[in-house]
């Protein structure tokens, strides 16, 4: 049995920052500097929940399929095994939010930025769907 917490944690960390920066009156209360801190705040966010989320995909399906199934594999073998598995349900999703990972240390670019946040927006309705699988599949 995986103890879930910390990507339960990570997970609601990324909607908290997701709610503060989609408040339009709290964003309108911040200057320029503040409203890209807290965007920046929200890739943070992104950043380490995405590496919880696979590393507990590979747990679980180390413990449930067996370690031989998922050690070596690269991250995009480990998603397809994933979504074989119904951890995940879009592959190529998770590719993209790999991607998007791996463009992190970029975050000074303010058009990159933008793209990793929006990868943010959408991976976290994926995540909480992951966390929601192993969660149901925990035993």
């Amino acid at each position: 049995m995986l103890e879930l917490g910390s990507l339960e944690k990570a997970v609601a960390s990324l909607k908290a920052g997701l709610e503060r920066v989609h408040n339009q009156e709290l964003m309108a209360q911040l200057d320029e500097g503040s409203q890209q801190l807290m965007r920046a705040g929200v890739i943070q966010n992104f950043e380490f929940t995405y590496e919880l989320c696979w590393k507990f995909s590979k747990r679980w399906l180390e413990n449930n399929l067996g370690s031989v199934y998922v050690d070596g594999v690269s991250r995009k073998e480990l998603f397809r095994i994933a979504a074989e598995n119904l951890l995940i349900t879009d592959v190529k999703a998770w590719w993209a939010y790999h991607e998007a990972r791996n463009k992190t240390s970029h975050v000074y670019d303010q058009a990159v930025a933008a793209e990793i946040f929006s990868s943010a927006e959408k991976f976290y309705a994926d995540a909480q769907s992951l966390l929601q699988a192993i969660k149901d599949r925990n035993d």
